[in-house]
């Protein structure tokens, strides 16, 4: 008996008789110029199906070439997930039909990947403090991106309901490089901490290579939540769902738990879990059914006959184990002890995924203090209420360091900065150029301050009065007043000593 109507079981009930068992699959769109078989190029945003070609589009007698950068981009995340890379590797053919994949079939390794049997750990807060999880690799395997649907019409922007549908093929052919974890086990509640950690420790690592700009929003990196619930006493794992593309860091935290809570209330009701891929929705954050899911030999691999082995040897290997960066946990712990970050407020700027941009801040001649208060304050609410990633948001480092300056020369204070901050997103110039054009230097004419003192003083007698008995706690009310009429163009601590010189 398949399930028809689900009633959700509250997720802290379902983990009394159940366990999850999680498999992420992620898909990370290499940064190379050109496709994994061919020379189209890949910038992101070009008109629909601008960068195409006979490769690509899978037409007769065209043959693929493969991208060497895209296999040093392979060997190198590899290397990093702790894998070992494969001396022979080889492509295949992943038959199946979908309308933006040209050729009908997608090529990608299946029985021999390029990457295998690696590791990473992650660490998470619990109620028992930070606690550690390793997430053992299966596999990286190199393959390509297929192309973007659209469909026109109706009210989901899926294919129900929808009046047509529009094709674009430059993404089909972009480099790809799939990481799947074994399953994952044993994290019980933390499950959905436990998978927010991986995809952002592997966000991190990509970037800190620089093989991939990883951006979710934009797709080049996204994640497959694989789910299934055992019960406690079993020794068998349950039928698993794929909850596919999910792209935000938040997204996979609320597709893990939101599957949990519909695993069991599915099995709660005796029936069964359907094996099938999954669609996620941002906006009601619940999923919904897409197609039965195949198994491997549905899609009838068969190996590539147009394409030779990759077979990189040990010197090349060694070569590139050389070029891997810092690994991102010794580096944030190194960062952390320069910057003289609380274990908390380092880990609300990995949270953030600010720890590149404080970093370029601080080298462009920032305090790290001030760079986490401008990146973790006021630009991070900019992004969360535009839905932007805070990276995006059109503000520089070197911006930031510029803004700090100009309050340490006392030119402006904290509230205007925000309004050249308003200024830079809208792109007017910089930090310099937005004062001048906004009119917005703290006034330190003393003379005009003076007479803003008097007129405060004059139109507050009574706080006056505190002030002069020695309550000078007080004279916040009169500065307030001051700064109100000097538009917050006043240097707050000046203004509290010209009323005290005055009353005190």
């Amino acid at each position: 008996m398949t399930a028809t109507r689900t009633e959700l079981v509250p997720f802290d009930r379902a983990l009394e008789t159940y366990d999850p068992v999680m498999g992420l699959e992620v898909h990370v769109e290499l940064s190379t110029a050109s496709k994994m078989f061919c020379g189209c190029s890949t910038v992101f945003g070009a008109e629909p199906n601008t960068q195409v070609c006979p490769t690509c589009l899978g037409m007769p007698g065209s043959l693929p070439v493969v991208n060497g950068k895209a296999v040093e981009s392979a060997i190198r995340i590899g290397l990093a997930l702790n894998c070992s890379i494969a001396p022979w590797s080889r492509f295949a053919r992943k038959n199946y039909f979908y309308p933006d994949m040209p050729k009908n079939f997608q090529t990608s390794q299946y029985d021999e990947p390029i990457a295998y049997e690696g590791w990473t750990e992650v660490t998470i807060e619990t109620d028992e403090g930070p606690k550690a999880f390793r997430v053992e690799i299966e596999r990286a395997h190199m393959e390509e991106d297929t192309g973007k649907s659209l469909h026109v019409g109706g009210s989901t922007g899926r294919i129900h309901g929808a009046d047509y549908s529009l094709v674009d093929y430059n993404r089909a052919g972009i480099p790809l490089i799939e990481i799947v974890t074994k399953p994952i086990v044993g994290a019980g509640k933390y499950a959905p901490q436990v998978a927010r950690a991986y995809v952002a420790s592997l966000r991190e690592l990509v970037k800190a290579l620089d093989v991939s700009d990883a951006r979710m929003e934009q797709g080049s990196m996204r994640c497959d939540v694989n789910l299934s619930l055992m019960r406690k006493d079993a020794e068998v794992f349950g039928t698993r769902s794929e909850t596919k593309n999910v792209n935000s860091l938040r997204s996979v935290e609320r597709a893990v738990r939101y599957e949990v809570e519909r695993h069991a209330g599915i099995l709660d009701a005796g029936q069964k879990i359907v094996q099938e891929t999954r669609h996620w929705h941002e906006d009601t954050g619940v999923t919904t059914s897409g197609r039965e899911k195949s198994d491997a030999e549905d899609y009838r691999y068969f190996p590539e006959p147009d394409l030779v082995p990759v077979a990189p040897t040990d010197a090349w290997v060694e070569e590139l184990r050389a070029t891997l960066p810092e690994p991102p946990a010794a580096r944030r712990a190194r960062l952390q002890g320069e910057w003289g970050y609380s274990d908390l407020e380092m880990r609300d700027v990995v949270g953030a995924g600010a720890v590149d941009l404080i970093e370029a801040t601080v080298a462009a001649g920032a305090t790290p203090t001030a760079a986490r208060k401008w990146w973790l304050g006021d630009l991070a609410r900019r992004a969360n209420d535009t839905g932007a990633p805070i990276d995006a948001l059109g503000v520089t480092p070197v911006q930031v360091a510029e803004v700090q300056a100009l309050v340490d020369a006392k030119r402006i204070n904290d509230k205007l900065a925000r309004q050249v901050f308003d200024g830079l997103v809208a792109g007017e110039g910089t930090p310099e150029e937005i004062v001048v054009a906004r009119g917005l230097e703290v006034v330190s004419d003393d003379g005009a301050l003076a007479a803003a003192v008097e007129r405060a003083i004059e139109a507050n007698p009574d706080v006056a009065d505190k002030i002069r008995d020695g309550k000078v706690a007080a004279a916040g009310a009169l500065i307030g007043a001051v700064m109100k009429e000097m538009r917050g163009q006043a240097d707050a601590g000046r203004v509290r000593e010209l009323i005290l010189e005055k009353l005190a």
